[in-house]
Order: structure tokens, then sequence, then C-alpha cells
């Protein structure tokens, strides 16, 4: 049999058992790797129609152009211009998003256990205040939280994310360059090699 020959079946082999285990577990496996979210937000990227014209979208090693978002005080913040100086983990949720929900007491964690030197972590609700306000009272988090109204230039979109799928996480350097992006939810215990990680 020729060399050619077996290297096509051993593909078309290893093609059957990635098909076989996205159909029995879901993608679930695949994006717990860092190639797998590459392919996933590379397919994204593929199939989103083009933000509008004027909004700047975040790239891998590039600059993040700056937006604003707002408190959920009501006062504007700067991304990443008033967090700059540090990395910071960026975390796109909404109330009504149960993979988020499920997420917020290891970003929570993760937070907390960066002091004041570490890596900052930033939360923007695509989602009502008044819904995110009732939220938190059911489940407290201790890291800064922003609004943004969900839409084709919302947030997400400008990390990176133009079809708004959610949870969204984005690793920005200490120099406003983004890092790494994530689609789906962290498990307890991930951030901590996800962040390290190059």
């Amino acid at each position: 049999m020729k060399a050619w020959v077996v290297v096509a079946v051993a593909v078309g082999a290893g093609l059957l058992g990635v098909g076989a285990s996205l159909l029995t577990r879901g993608p679930g496996p695949l994006l717990r790797t860092e190639t797998g979210q590459r392919l996933a937000q590379d397919a994204m990227r593929a199939a989103a129609p083009a933000a509008p014209e004027g909004v700047a979208t975040a790239r891998r090693g590039a600059p993040v152009p700056a937006f604003s978002v707002a408190g959920l005080d009501g006062a504007p913040v700067a991304v990443p211009g008033d967090l700059g100086g540090r990395p910071l983990l960026v975390n796109l949720w909404a109330s009504w998003c149960a993979p988020c929900i499920e997420e917020m007491p290891e970003l929570d964690r993760y937070a907390r256990e960066q002091g004041a030197g570490g890596t900052q972590v930033l939360g923007i609700a695509l989602d009502d205040a008044e819904a995110v306000r009732a939220f938190l009272e059911r489940v407290p988090v201790g890291y800064p939280l922003a609004l943004d109204a969900a839409g084709p230039a919302d947030a997400g979109v400008r990390l990176g994310n133009p079809r708004g799928v959610l949870p969204y996480s984005v690793l920005i350097s200490a120099d406003g360059r983004l890092l790494k992006a994530r689609i789906g939810p962290f498990a307890a215990g991930e951030i901590d090699a996800w962040a390290r990680s190059p």
C-alpha cells in the first residue's frame, strides 16, 4: 500500500473520530483547548456579518480599539483605557444566560485572588440594568460590572465576538493588546491556566 493511502486513511479516521466525539459529547471538549477556541472563533468571524461602518473590532495580538460602556453606577468606563497598566480579563455575560451564571463564582474567585497587582476582571452585562441589579442581589460578585446594550456595535462585537455568543471572555495585556479570547464558560479552576498560557 502506498504511503499517501495510509496517511489519507489515518486522516479520515481521525476526522471521523472528531465528528463522532462532537456528535456524542458536543463541542465542549474541543472548546476547552486553545486550538479549538481559535478554530471556533475563526469560523464565527467568517460567518458573521461585517461590523457596522466605523466600529473597530479587536484582533489577537493587536491593540484593542478604545470604547466606553456604562458602569453599573452609570459612570462611563473606558475600555481598556481606564483599566490599563495591568492585564484585564473582560467577561461578557447576561443575567438570563445559564452558562454565564455558572461561571460567575469562578470569575469572582479569580478576581479576589489577583490582589492589587494581578489581572483585573471586568464583567460587561449585555442586559437591562434592573435585571442585572436583581440578579446581583441573589448572586453577588466582588469585581466591577458594566452594562451595554446588545447589538451590532456592542462591547462583545468590539472585542471580537460578532455573533454575540455568551459567555465570551478576552484577556487584554497591560499595554492594551488582545492576548486571547474564549467562547463559553470557565469551569472551576480553569481561568488561572488559561490566563497564564500564551
